[in-house]
């Protein structure tokens, strides 16, 4: 079986920056798993998992315009600490999660007020050309539901 529109694909990442850093990695967990052609990954990325198989590994580099986006610098605001989802000790840095209209945004903190947090709302990965080292594991045919609703559902059944 072949990666193509409809097919739920479980792949291992491991994920780099410009250096071949790693900063993210899939090994000691679950593999990433998504419904192909729903949009539910980088278009650029699922492009290049169009006709794989199973067993198959590839490196995949994406500039930023196909990853995350350019950085904006005067992506910056002053927000309440009320407003985020993230609880606890603020350092700057630190990405945080913030409540805003269409659901959960993350952003980084820059710095750390008594009652404002000033964020940079770019993508912690904007700017930056990211690789992706990938080992197929296993390709299906989705669900009914997992079809009709366009994403894949976690063990057991349908967790949103």
């Amino acid at each position: 079986m072949q990666i193509e529109k409809d097919k739920v694909v479980y792949f291992h990442y491991t994920l780099k920056d410009e250096a071949g850093i790693a900063f993210e990695n899939s090994h000691n967990s679950h593999p990433m798993t998504y419904l192909h052609g729903h949009g539910n990954i980088l278009p650029a990325l699922e492009s290049e998992l169009v006709g794989k198989s199973v067993g198959d590994e590839l490196v995949v580099t994406l500039s930023p315009e196909q990853a995350y986006g350019v950085r904006n610098d005067s992506a910056q605001q002053r927000i309440p600490i009320k407003h985020l989802a993230t609880k606890g000790k603020l350092r700057p840095g630190m990405m945080v999660k913030v409540n805003t209209q269409d659901g959960l945004r993350d952003v980084t903190v820059v710095k750390v007020g008594k009652f404002n947090v000033d964020v940079d709302t770019n993508h912690p990965l904007a700017g930056k050309t990211i690789t992706f080292d990938i080992k197929i594991e296993n390709i299906r045919d989705p669900e009914p539901e997992e079809l009709s609703h366009g994403h894949v559902h976690g063990e057991g059944g349908h967790h949103h």
